[in-house]
């Protein structure tokens, strides 16, 4: 390592400024919330910065010593100031009270609120509550579908519950619920929303995963927060729909303990088989399907210094097809849960430690019967882990520093094939890995307005005769010229070590993870991004971003399915290339004033490179879909009334298709130019919903949501079909091109209550 280098850490981590104090706090609304995203900022001795509360709403920066304004702003709440002399290291506790109106003994709450915060290094942080007017089909907020409409995250299209960030493939994104991984991504191929907003306080997305904290992943990691504060009194707040309804209790046991508890659960078993056949020419006969959930946290204000929690989520979803016309009956399940008990434990104002440990499993079964013929194929993921975590600060630098451990235990795909004379079972190998990680995070301020994230993860990861040591920096500066415009730039090396394998252009359940093993390489990125937030007035505030990925050690499997041998193993199956990914990011958000919302915009490719696949050159990944644009609007017309409007464009999808057809002893046969030389049509989709209030205040609410999925009825297929047939002659070939489409308009009413 070089002296220069040397240097530079030497100078990061040392108390560069000499008389310096901490500033620590924390910034709760009056109704005990601690309140991400608050910008804070701090006026000593004329000099002027800022910081943004993070998730438990805390903050910390160094200052000099003396006189010290700090002034408080949130859109929601009214601002405030404190003035006092600041000699050494304080802790300060800020209650922000509503900002109401009076009028007439009604109170009118300010509803202009800010459902989407920018923080740091571009990450965005999602107030669920505040974006209920954006239109979803039960008329609940979709975490996964408020993702996709956020830059660097491609639209899906309809058929798929997954995530596209920054040029990645679907399985390189982390869903990290309240910090344990979820494998299950979807109910219903994405129609559902998969999380129960009721249950969850907030959400934190990281597109480039910069925390050292959180890895195994090559592109975003989402954290899913429930709600950690004991409640007070009992309330109950849940959706009733034609579709599906929804129950979320909060229930204190006495002053120092309760627990929240949410389920869900479906009843469309007569709906959905004409929403799934209406862009088919299938004749599916009887069609059922059902999905439900659950979600339950458990607090404990054990001492004063031990707060006890579990959290728990489970969801379960079925669907069946009989069609007697072809003897056929189909069963595909799939199903998740987790358990996570968590002790967080506070030494000091400035010492705190979490400990948790968690189970979380994943798995998917198929069965089908025809005639005398039985199929099944199936799969599971298992994970038993442990996470622990330490803040603290040294020369008034905060750190956070902690170990992870986490056993893996994998059934790729299964086969059982079974007709009136012989039985063949076939499994790809089990397989069992072990990963171990400690990391360190430290956010250190290098100048008066340039402060940096720092951070290290190392892992171990061992499976069979495999076993690897990784060294994983992530690099974010932030360069804040004043109240209006900052700046970052940020480096991020990430290895995955368990990969989604994914076996057709739509998120089905059939997909199945694997580990590195028996020669199959992690996967690695490299990403360098650069970015800038503006506050542009106090309504208008927008933020620009470009970013350039690298990967090796991609993964493509060929098949649909497992292959029917028993000398074939994943490693033979497996093509192995490599990809990178680039493109251009910006968002404009209004958050104040009667009408509000955001639009987004990205430009980017994503290319791939597999020696196996279209004679070694470069081409177009499946995912990569140059344009992605988002336009969300939200308009509160008065206090009984707001309405909601999504319109979303997107490049389809890439596929290959035959180029060109010819005859060899009579038969046509294919002939491709290139691997994903073609592409689907582009994704247009209109949303619209409407909220009517008979009851809106903090405690109590009562509304009608109706909403329009697909407002204008466009086609979006999911996949195209190409028939060839030869004229009776046999000397000409008739392709014809079917496009297959799930859905169309799909219209939905429900009832949304909290008492």
């Amino acid at each position: 390592m070089s002296k220069s280098v040397i240097l530079f850490f030497l100078f990061s981590f040392s108390g560069i400024f000499a008389q310096t104090v901490k500033i620590t706090g924390n910034v709760k609304s009056s109704d005990s919330r601690n309140l991400a995203g608050v910008n804070v900022f701090l006026d000593v001795n004329k000099k002027q910065m800022q910081v943004v509360t993070d998730s438990s709403g805390n903050f910390s920066e160094n200052v000099s010593s003396g006189e010290l304004l700090i002034k408080i702003d949130h859109l929601d709440y009214i601002s405030k100031k404190i003035n006092f002399n600041i000699i050494s290291d304080t802790v300060i506790s800020i209650v922000l009270e509503k900002d109401i109106s009076h009028l007439k003994e009604v109170i009118i709450s300010n509803e202009k609120k800010s459902g989407i915060k920018n923080l740091s290094g571009g990450k965005l942080s999602f107030n669920l509550k505040e974006l209920n007017a954006v239109p979803t089909l039960l008329g609940t907020t979709d975490v996964i579908k408020l993702l996709q409409l956020t830059p660097g995250v491609q639209n899906s299209g309809d058929a798929n519950g997954y995530l596209y960030v920054r040029g990645g493939d679907p399985g390189h994104n982390a869903i990290l619920y309240n910090g344990t991984p979820v494998y299950g991504m979807s109910h219903l191929l994405g129609i559902f929303p998969f999380y129960n907003a009721d249950h969850i306080k907030s959400v934190e997305f990281d597109k480039s995963s910069s925390n050292a904290k959180y890895g195994g992943r090559l592109s975003s990691t989402t954290l899913l927060l429930p709600n950690k504060n004991i409640p007070s009194e009992f309330s109950i707040q849940g959706n009733v729909g034609i579709l599906a309804s929804q129950l979320t209790l909060a229930v204190p046991v006495d002053d120092k303990t309760g627990f929240y508890i949410s389920g869900r659960k479906t009843y469309i078993d007569e709906i959905v088989g004409p929403i799934l056949k209406s862009g088919s020419n299938n004749d599916v006969q009887n069609m059922k399907y059902g999905f439900s959930d659950a979600n339950i946290t458990f607090l404990s204000q054990v001492s004063k210094k031990n707060l006890f929690s579990i959290t728990a989520f489970f969801s379960a979803d079925e669907l069946k097809i009989k069609d007697e016309n072809l003897a056929l009956k189909t069963s595909l399940k799939w199903s998740n849960f987790t358990v996570s008990p968590s002790l967080t434990t506070t030494f000091s104002p400035k010492v705190s430690m979490s400990n948790s440990v968690y189970f979380s499993q994943y798995s998917n079964d198929l069965h089908m019967e025809q005639a005398t013929i039985r199929f099944g194929v199936s799969s599971y993921v298992k994970d038993f882990g442990f996470t622990n975590a330490v803040n603290f600060s040294i020369h008034n630098i905060p750190f956070e520093s902690g170990l992870q451990y986490a056993y893996h235990d994998l059934q790729p795909q299964k086969v059982d094939v079974e007709n009136l004379t012989t039985i063949d079972n076939y499994s790809q190998r089990k397989i069992d890995a072990n990963e171990a990680a400690i990391f360190i995070n430290a956010k250190p301020k290098l100048f008066e307005n340039l402060s940096a994230d720092l951070g290290l993860r190392i892992n171990y990861y061992t499976s069979g005769s495999d076993s690897y040591v990784h060294f994983q920096p992530r690099v974010v500066m932030n360069y804040s010229a004043n109240e209006k415009y900052s700046f970052y730039a940020s480096y991020n090396r990430q290895y995955q070590y368990l990969s989604l394998i994914t076996t057709s252009s739509v998120g089905i359940p059939t997909d199945f993870w694997i580990a590195s093993s028996n020669g199959i390489k992690p996967q690695l990125s490299n990403e360098f991004s650069v970015g800038s937030n503006q506050n542009i007035t106090r309504n208008f505030s927008s933020s620009f971003g470009g970013f350039y990925r690298s990967m090796k050690n991609l993964l493509e499997y060929p098949y649909g399915i497992t292959q029917f041998n028993e000398i074939t193993t994943l490693k033979n199956d497996l093509y192995v290339g490599k990809g990178n990914a680039y493109g251009f990011e910006m968002m404009l958000k209004k958050s104040n004033g009667k009408f509000t919302g955001w639009l987004s915009y990205t430009l980017s490719w994503s290319e791939r490179n597999f020696d196996e696949l279209n004679n070694g050159k470069t081409y177009f990944a499946k995912y990569d879909r140059r344009h992605n644009l988002s336009v969300v609007g939200m308009y509160d017309l008065n206090a009984k009334w707001n309405f909601g409007i999504t319109q979303i464009f997107g490049s389809g999808n890439r596929f290959t298709m035959p180029t060109s057809w010819y005859f060899v002893n009579n038969n046509p046969v294919k002939e491709y130019s290139g691997y994903n030389n073609a592409q689907m049509p582009n994704y247009i989709r209109t949303d619209l919903s409407a909220n009517y209030y008979f009851i809106k205040t903090a405690k109590k609410e009562s509304a009608l949501n109706f909403s329009i999925y697909n407002t204008f009825n466009v086609s979006n297929p999911i996949y195209v079909v190409l028939d060839v047939e030869v004229n009776e002659n046999k000397d000409k070939v008739v392709v014809k091109q079917e496009e297959k489409v799930l859905y169309r308009i799909l219209p939905s009413v429900s009832w949304r209550f909290k008492f």
